[in-house]
């Protein structure tokens, strides 16, 4: 990712997860960036592999979930959301010829 570029909606939770990752740190946004790892490498977006105990979707929840109790499924149900709206919009970045991008 380009730091020079505009954001796009969620980048800011990609570049965090990454670099969380590149740490070793499992934290939300790592795990995010976990759930996310095959549409973000087939992207273009370089994810490390990180050995879990069972699925990331499983491993937010629960840190959620302690967190926020009742509140954890509205909020993972969001950051999948911008997750999602990443990758889609970095797939319609990708998808423009390069004569007509800015």
């Amino acid at each position: 990712m380009n730091t020079d570029e505009p954001l796009l909606p969620g980048e800011e939770l990609v570049r965090q997860g990454l670099a969380e990752l590149a740490q070793g740190k499992l934290t939300d946004y790592s795990l995010l960036v976990l759930i996310a790892a095959p549409q973000l490498r087939r992207l273009g977006i370089a994810v490390p592999d990180a050995p879990l105990p069972g699925p990331a979707e499983h491993r937010l929840y629960e840190r959620l979930e302690e967190r926020l109790g009742p509140g954890a499924h509205s909020y993972y149900n969001s950051l999948l959301r911008r997750i999602v709206s990443y990758t889609r919009a970095l797939e319609r970045e990708q998808s423009i010829p390069a004569n007509f991008k800015k």
